[in-house]
């Protein structure tokens, strides 16, 4: 039960990872016009993102052009671009195989294991997608920092830190607090498999010998040693026959050891 509420919470804070990770994808709020010094004009603000570059007037008007030319572009621009559709695909694909994996589902039902390592490798899905972010992100908010506390660059051309840049932050580190909890409620799984493994009842050894990381099974309690009388012949638990070979007092008394066979209990 603590697993499947460990894959459920990992899997919505995966999908809100994704969701954030998206929108920071899209907008073109990752540097923002600094107004300082001697642009102190607030008439218009630049903006800036990924895939354009927009201008807001004070009269609301919000006007943005892309970027015509790929190669024209930065290199830690165009690495950012490719890091952040990585993510993209690689949270798509985290949130199908954790469907499938995710014990609150139909998917693969009776699989075993199978399931719960679907599961582990959604989390990993996850993780991947979360650190994919993270890096474009981080690259762009030191870099931005740098250009703002850099004396030799020019008030109009420092920038300050966009809300995409602080949304993808949150994103990354949703992406991969979901993608841990899927992997821990994997290993819970596996830590929890007891001695039911591959449907042996007390771990690897055959029964009745137990061989280790399984319950023992309970001890035989044998019961005392008891005769039954039945005519002229008795019969103990001890595994021996007492026959009598007469009646009255001068009839003796012959034992005989009954006949060697398998212990029901399987302990010799």
């Amino acid at each position: 039960m603590a697993s499947a509420a460990l894959e459920l919470m990992g899997f919505f804070l995966g999908l809100l990872g994704l969701l954030g990770s998206l929108v920071s994808t899209v907008l073109p709020f990752w540097e923002n016009t600094a107004h300082i010094g001697s642009n102190i004009v607030t008439a218009s603000g630049s903006m800036k993102g990924l895939w354009m570059e927009c201008v807001h007037q004070s009269t609301g008007a919000f006007q943005c052009e892309t970027y015509n030319s790929i190669l024209a572009l930065s290199s830690d621009l165009q690495t950012s671009r490719a890091l952040m559709v990585v993510s993209l695909v690689l949270s798509t694909l985290g949130l199908a195989v954790a469907v499938l994996g995710m014990q609150c589902t139909v998917c693969l039902e009776g699989s075993g294991e199978l399931k719960k390592r679907v599961a582990g490798v959604g989390g990993c899905f996850f993780l991947a997608a979360g650190f994919m972010t993270l890096v474009p992100v981080s690259w762009s908010t030191n870099r931005v920092i740098q250009n703002f506390y850099n004396p030799s660059v020019p008030a109009t051309l420092k920038f300050e830190l966009g809300d995409c840049l602080y949304l993808g932050i949150v994103s990354a580190v949703l992406s991969m607090l979901g993608g841990s909890m899927l992997a821990m409620s994997f290993c819970e799984g596996q830590d929890g498999r007891g001695g039911h493994h591959r449907g042996r009842p007390y771990g690897g050894g055959g029964y009745p010998y137990p061989a280790g990381g399984g319950p023992a099974p309970p001890p035989v309690v044998r019961p005392n040693p008891t005769t039954l009388q039945m005519g002229g012949l008795s019969v103990n638990n001890k595994g021996r026959t007492l026959v009598h070979s007469g009646s009255g007092s001068s009839g003796g008394v012959h034992v005989k050891p009954l006949t060697a066979g398998y212990d029901v209990t399987g302990y010799v």
